[in-house]
């Protein structure tokens, strides 16, 4: 069984300052009074303690005058205090807890006593256990390529209906209007409606570790491929040689791997710059003239391939229309030759002459001889023009990668020569290229000695495929749709109590939208389309309801809390302050419900409890008998004590 709420207490800034609110666990429990009392305070109170990311805690008396805020947890036979600083000035929130483990029933502990030590985000899987929650599991995230490690955070969703929400036509979920949230929320809907396997929620994870690791492997095949000695950095490094005459012009003639090595030894060893004239000719307008020349190659190739594909297809086309016409020709093999009259053809059915079809017969076969002749020869030549295709791929691919080792000497040479130009004296010039020559020798003898990078490409595709292959037997869509469909009934029975508009259509909580809808034979009709805003309050309340129903009967990791800000207010004028009295219709309306409520509560003895804070304050025994708190301005009650607040204040 998951956790529900003992109390929520507040400290002061001053010593000696403290105020709880004591809670019903697995029933339902009232807090009603006037506006800016510190009603809704307490669901963000809530919020923050059970490790938010935020300060939701709204500005006002509570900010001013509450340095720290705390909650206590319970679940049979266990009790959790959580406490948490306010966010101390210019911070915009408290990044440690206080998490102490209590005997059942003790009180919440002096503020002296509390240790703020516990990092955010450790609270946070704390809680998260404390909840139920396994936090092994990762569902795939709905739009982006990450994994969701589920946590008591997105448990939540389901668990609180702030004002602006619990009668919203746009939003069904709490912090569904944030950004990120809708597609977060989907995600992990079916880990919390107990869809998920864990064995496949394990394979998922292996699965993206695997694709992980196979693009990283492919990064570092291609960095050893980017700095083996036949890179186009050896050829820059030669010309830069030639260029500080360390070497002689001919050199440049070089183009094998052993010849290139061979002769950039020989500049490191050269002592200064030898003696004759300098080069007159452009080492880098002959590189891009070479850029060039392979530019207009690669164009060749691709127009090439682009002529042997187009008559390659054509050769299909023909193909498929002359095995057509082959095929009614094959007919003639019904007309049978006598050994003795090869000229005359024979009936099929009775052997006799027909010579009548001779003329007709013999040019239908001639035209038949044609075309095996010709698909024969296409036969031919179709192979031919694919091993063509497939060469010239091949060189193109060559010439593609000789344009590439082409730009990376062009821009090897240029930045080697601008460093050059900053140094008038050609002994320095030549030390400088023999230092960067010297440097790369390193590089290319740790590879030659070091042990060569094992290609474990194809051993790491055959992993992710086995993973795919058992990831495609998975049965969550199956298991999404079985449990939502029953959920679905309970969310209609509850409408039905409710008197909704709609109800007598079929209801559905659409995880893909996030909302419900009804569908009717004119059309499907969403949440927000459905009337006035008691019904809105009404489909929020009968789906969150049906939800715990299905997570408490389940033994699923949500808080067995629901809890509600001003469920009322769709029924007040939006200038109401609290003190207007509900007309008997509306008093009707939000009496059912409450009566829905208890209803739930009564259907799951003790696994849910529901917090309501409230502005009405009924005489009805379905409300009145379960008031636990009662602010009232007149009498000086509300979360923050009037004892904190300085009379000039106040």
């Amino acid at each position: 069984m998951t956790f529900q709420i003992r109390a929520v207490t507040i400290y002061g800034k001053q010593p000696g300052q403290v105020h709880t609110v004591h809670f019903n666990p697995g029933s339902l429990n009232i807090v009603t009074g006037d506006s800016r009392r510190g009603k809704s305070a307490l669901l963000t109170i809530i919020d923050y303690c059970l490790a938010s990311s935020e300060y939701p805690v709204k500005s006002g008396v509570v900010r001013d005058y509450v340095g720290t805020f705390a909650i206590t947890l319970v679940k049979p036979g266990q009790q959790l205090f959580v406490a948490r600083c306010a966010p101390e000035a210019k911070k915009t929130v408290s990044t440690v807890l206080c998490i102490l483990s209590q005997a059942p029933g003790s009180p919440p502990p002096p503020l002296d006593d509390l240790r703020f030590v516990t990092p955010r985000d450790v609270a946070k899987d704390i809680l998260s256990d404390f909840c139920g929650i396994d936090r092994n599991i990762r569902v795939p995230a709905v739009g982006r390529a990450t994994l969701i490690a589920p946590s008591v955070r997105h448990a939540l969703f389901f668990c609180f209906q702030a004002q602006n929400e619990v009668a919203n036509e746009d939003v069904l979920f709490h912090s569904q209007g944030k950004e990120w949230r809708p597609n977060t929320i989907r995600g992990v809907i079916p880990y919390f409606l107990g869809a998920t396997d864990r064995e496949q929620a394990l394979l998922r994870s292996r699965l993206r570790l695997a694709r992980k690791d196979l693009s990283d492997h492919q990064a570092k095949l291609a960095a050893a491929r980017e700095v083996a000695p036949v890179a186009g950095q050896a050829q820059a490094l030669l010309t830069e040689a030639i260029e500080a005459r360390l070497l002689t012009p001919d050199a440049a003639r070089e183009t094998t791997t052993e010849g290139v090595l061979r002769l950039l030894r020989q500049a490191l060893l050269q002592r200064g710059p030898q003696a004759g004239p300098d080069r007159t000719d452009d080492p880098i307008s002959a590189l891009r003239t070479r850029r060039a020349e392979l530019r207009s190659r690669a164009n060749r190739a691709r127009v090439r391939i682009a002529d042997l594909k187009t008559a390659l297809a054509e050769n299909g086309d023909f193909t498929d229309q002359a095995n057509e016409q082959r095929a009614r020709l094959a007919t003639l093999g019904l007309l049978k030759r006598a050994p003795e009259a090869p000229d005359v053809a024979q009936c099929p059915v009775c052997d006799g002459p027909v010579r009548s079809a001779h003329a007709t017969a013999m040019t239908l076969v001639d035209e038949l001889a044609h075309l095996q002749s010709d698909l024969h020869a296409i036969g031919r030549d179709t192979p031919a023009i694919e091993r063509m295709i497939s060469a010239e791929e091949d060189g193109l691919q060559e010439v593609r990668s000789q344009l590439a080792r082409n730009q990376e000497e062009i821009n090897e040479v240029t930045a080697a020569f601008r460093a050059l130009d900053r140094e008038p004296d050609d002994e320095r010039r030549a030390a400088i290229v023999q230092g960067r020559i010297s440097l790369y020798l390193d590089t290319a003898a740790q590879l030659a000695i070091g042990p060569r990078l094992e290609d474990r490409t194809e051993e790491l595709r055959t992993r992710i495929a086995e993973l795919e292959t058992l990831l495609s037997e998975d049965v969550q869509g199956d298991r999404l749709t079985s449990f939502l469909s029953l959920i679905n009934e309970q969310i209609r029975s509850k409408a039905q109590e409710l008197e909704l508009e709609h109800s007598s259509s079929l209801l559905r909580l659409d995880v893909n939208r996030l909302t419900v809808v009804a569908d009717t034979p004119e059309g499907p009709i969403p949440l927000k389309d459905m009337g006035s805003g008691d019904n809105h309050l009404g489909y929020h309340v009968a789906t969150l309801l049906s939800l715990h129903e299905w997570f408490a009967e389940n033994d699923n990791p949500v808080p067995g809390v629901l809890i509600l800000d001003q469920p009322s207010q769709v029924y007040f004028p939006p200038d109401h302050v609290g003190e207007e009295v509900l007309e008997s219709d509306d008093r009707i309306l939000l009496l059912n419900i409450f009566k829905a409520i208890h209803r739930t509560l009564r259907r799951l003895d003790g696994k849910l409890q529901v917090i309501v804070m409230e502005h009405a304050d009924l005489e009805d025994p379905a409300f009145s008998d379960y008031v636990e708190h009662r602010w009232r301005r007149r009498d000086g009650q509300a979360l923050v004590p009037a004892g904190w607040i300085p009379p000039e204040t106040g």
